[in-house]
């Protein structure tokens, strides 16, 4: 089904996303439905458009119906995690496919890479998706999805979607882009093109840093929904109804916040790369970001995610992360708490990340706080 808004700007989108008033009662919030089953006729008919909370419930309904209006898509699917979403999606591709891997990308999804893919009869290439070039090569006949960060996580590297989606669909496969990063408050993939948009919902979505889900939007619903909805109810990596209804919540206050976690993001990342215990900070939002322009045609914003190297290598940076007094030491990011990470050692053996990169979520303290925070953190 499309999902259709008038054209509202998306702020006005947002907060009022499936909020319309509640017929039965009058009540403004959306309600929330707890019940994990409903009443159907004698024969399984289903009398009221639901059965069983693993099939569908109001609370999924209306996160997903939001979801597909907000990006653009023709259609949504929520489920448990945003790793649930990625391995779903995978999971629905042919056998024999290819699938073409931005080579910084969440971790996450490098280990369903790296140890799900053949089992499910798929094979792989990560390449820096940056080169355009690279990409093509790495294309074959049997290639089907392209699946791309922007922002990356955690290297913040900044690719072109518009160039990405006419790439793959020249070879006949489809883009995906995690959007996590951005939110869809800064940037709408399926408008430069995309075929698919996946979010971790437990972020910038959710907002408060306490519930998990994951999304995924399709420009165009007859390519994928049916399967996909099968195999969620299948295989049962559905997003309780509760989750739903926080993350619902959330995407009515996204507009608002997006902006203060941006700005508080540009001043963090302006004072870090003037402190000289710093090697470098990776924010598409400094003029000196090898993405800076692509980010600022297809951003509205820059985000509230950045990273930085530390000089004097991953001791130094693992001091620094133990006398820190407002950040506090914490994986995930998007709420309204600021957290930072040595990401290298949340990743494990298996981490790419630099042993001195320390990963930030900004979030909406005053900026000047923060700042302080890393400043005598870094000045030891």
């Amino acid at each position: 089904m499309t999902h259709k808004s008038p054209a509202f700007h998306l702020d006005t989108r947002l907060v009022r996303a499936s909020s319309e008033v509640d017929g039965s009662t009058g009540a403004i919030a959306p309600p929330l439905y707890l019940s994990t089953t409903f009443e159907h006729g004698p024969e399984g008919e289903s009398l009221h458009g639901f059965t069983y909370v693993r099939h569908s419930n109001p609370n999924q309904v209306k996160l997903e119906a939001a979801l597909a209006d907000i990006e653009g898509g023709e259609s949504c699917l929520v489920y448990a995690s945003g790793l649930a979403a990625a391995a779903s999606f995978l999971q629905g591709l042919s056998v024999g496919g290819h699938v073409v891997l931005q080579r910084d990308v969440y971790y996450g999804v490098r280990q369903i890479a790296h140890r799900y893919l053949a089992r499910w009869g798929l094979s792989f290439t990560e390449v820096d998706c940056r080169d355009l070039d690279a990409v093509a090569s790495a294309m074959r006949p049997e290639t089907c999805l392209l699946w791309v960060e922007s922002p990356t996580n955690p290297l913040m590297h900044v690719v072109d979607l518009s160039a990405l989606a006419d790439l793959a669909h020249g070879q006949g496969a489809e883009l995906l882009v995690d959007g996590t990063f951005a939110s869809p408050a800064l940037q709408r993939p399926l408008t430069s093109g995309a075929d698919v948009v996946l979010h971790s919902t437990t972020k910038y979505l959710g907002g408060h840093s306490d519930v998990q889900g994951g999304a995924l939007i399709l420009a165009s619903a007859a390519r994928h929904d049916e399967a996909l909805r099968e195999s969620r109810s299948v295989l049962g990596n559905v997003s309780s109804p509760f989750n739903d209804w926080l993350i619902l919540r959330g995407l009515r206050t996204l507009g608002c916040r997006m902006e203060r976690h941006a700005a508080n993001a540009q001043r963090v990342a302006e004072g870090l790369a003037a402190h000289p215990g710093v090697q470098e900070v990776f924010y598409p939002g400094l003029p000196g970001h090898p993405g800076h322009a692509i980010a600022r045609r297809q951003m509205s914003a820059f985000g509230g995610m950045l990273s930085f190297t530390v000089v004097g290598g991953r001791q130094a940076a693992v001091a620094l992360a133990s006398r820190l007094r407002l950040f506090s030491n914490a994986t995930s990011l998007g709420g309204v708490e600021s957290l930072l990470e040595h990401r290298a050692s949340m990743e494990g053996p298996e981490s790419t990340t630099p042993a001195n990169l320390l990963r930030v979520s900004v979030g909406l303290e005053h900026p000047e706080d923060l700042l302080a925070d890393l400043r005598q953190a870094l000045d030891g």
